[in-house]
């Protein structure tokens, strides 16, 4: 295909990808408008039938993995565990509405380490407005506690989000190594947000709430607990054999899909529809046309502006660039395109690329496809999400989260190594 047609055609098609995916037009998948762009892409020419293989081969895996994660979360509500988790807030809070928000934000970034953003946006969000709603607090500072944790506490582990994925194997860390660079920077980015937090709600923290009725707590479901524990312990045997962590992941949801269906829980149907096939379809269709942006002019001009070192200010440049392309063209398509031109430059590059596109997803709605289900959320709970105040708090919160979590990942090289 002549080139300059193949350039426009394509990036044409992910703003069009993109715009659909953020106003879902007449309410349809994502992938209803993802999977024909990518066929046109192949169709015209825009990318060659070889690359479209090999993107499929390297997203492949990560597909996998994110469709055992979202069947374990979900297995994992039908246990109960996220209406313990609300429980444990309420009674952790005491009837102090700051207390209430110390607690979603350890929760928050517990659960978004652990089994991914999506869980913390799909099943803690609405748990965390019920139990504000049982306090008599104001919703607003924990639910946007819960759409930013999701963001940026989704740093700490290669399991924790799809970029993280997408990244862990360009690095060519380990999955303990990898945890070990990020855990100052995930502490530094979440004790940030918490102390913004805590001064730009402080007139709804102030509010005042009521200490919880007495009653009896859920139990705990301890073996929905042991089983995520086990998967996490599987992540990392399976990292140092060389094995997928993917294979991890099935397996924790093996094991729980087979407890909760004998204990009828749940059926059938409802764990193949976490599995979210048209989501994952959208994944890989996004992935395709993404690669015809870039096979056809984006990696040569965004090849000149990222830095070739692991010094502070080059760190600190990829990062910026990284948080600056998730909010013009979203952080999925940010990683795919970025992770290539960073990874020559060694790990270091592509742990900021993440901090970048983790981080700076809270700056605007259309930063991550977490952000823009955590909307949706929060309109079916009949409240609206202000813009002014979304992107104000972004403005604050982004900046200072992002440059000193770049510090952080520095020393943690320094210390550590790659």
């Amino acid at each position: 295909m002549n080139t300059p047609f193949a350039e426009a055609l394509s990036a044409a098609l992910l703003v069009v990808v993109l715009v659909c995916a953020v106003v879902r037009p007449f309410r349809l998948p994502e992938a209803a408008v993802a999977v024909p762009a990518a066929g046109i892409v192949l169709a015209t020419g825009a990318i060659p039938l070889a690359h479209a293989r090999e993107e499929a081969a390297r997203l492949g895996p990560v597909i996998g993995f994110l469709a055992a994660v979202l069947v374990l979360a979900r297995l994992c509500a039908d246990e109960g565990l996220f209406e313990a988790c609300g429980a444990w807030m309420a009674r952790a809070a005491a009837g102090s509405p700051r207390r209430l928000l110390t607690a979603v934000f350890g929760l928050a970034s517990a659960i978004t380490a652990v089994l991914s953003l999506d869980a913390t946006v799909v099943l803690l969000t609405p748990v965390v407005f019920a139990t504000a709603a049982r306090l008599g607090a104001r919703a607003r500072p924990h639910v946007y506690a819960c759409t930013h944790l999701s963001n940026t506490a989704s740093l700490l582990l290669p399991v924790s989000n799809l970029t993280n994925l997408l990244a862990f194997t360009a690095s060519g860390l380990s999955f303990t190594r990898f945890a070990a660079l990020m855990v100052l920077p995930w502490l530094v980015a979440i004790g940030t947000e918490y102390v913004v937090f805590r001064r730009y709600f402080a007139a709804d923290l102030d509010a005042g709430a009521m200490p919880p009725a007495a009653a009896e707590p859920p139990s705990v479901p301890v073996f929905a607990l042991i089983t995520v524990a086990c998967t996490l312990a599987g992540f990392v045997l399976a990292s140092a054999l060389g094995i997928d962590p993917a294979w991890a992941a099935a397996a924790g949801a093996l094991v729980l899909a087979a407890r909760t269906l004998a204990r009828r829980r749940t059926t059938v149907r409802a764990v193949l529809g976490s599995l979210s096939l048209p989501f994952l379809a959208f994944v890989l269709s996004l992935g395709i046309v993404v690669r015809a942006v870039v096979d056809n002019g984006l990696a040569d001009a965004l090849g000149r502006l990222v830095p070739d070192s692991t010094s502070l200010p080059a760190l600190l440049g990829v990062a910026a660039l990284a948080a600056v392309l998730a909010n013009v063209i979203n952080n999925l398509p940010a990683v795919l395109v970025l992770i290539p031109l960073t990874a020559p430059s060694g790990p270091g590059a592509v742990l900021a690329v993440l901090l970048g596109v983790n981080i700076g997803p809270n700056l605007t709605y259309a930063g991550s496809l977490a952000t823009l289900l955590w909307r949706r959320i929060l309109h079916a709970h009949d409240t609206d999400v202000v813009l002014k105040d979304f992107t104000r708090l972004g403005l604050i919160t982004v900046p200072a989260a992002l440059s000193l979590a770049v510090v952080a990942l520095w020393g943690a090289l320094r210390i550590i190594g790659a």
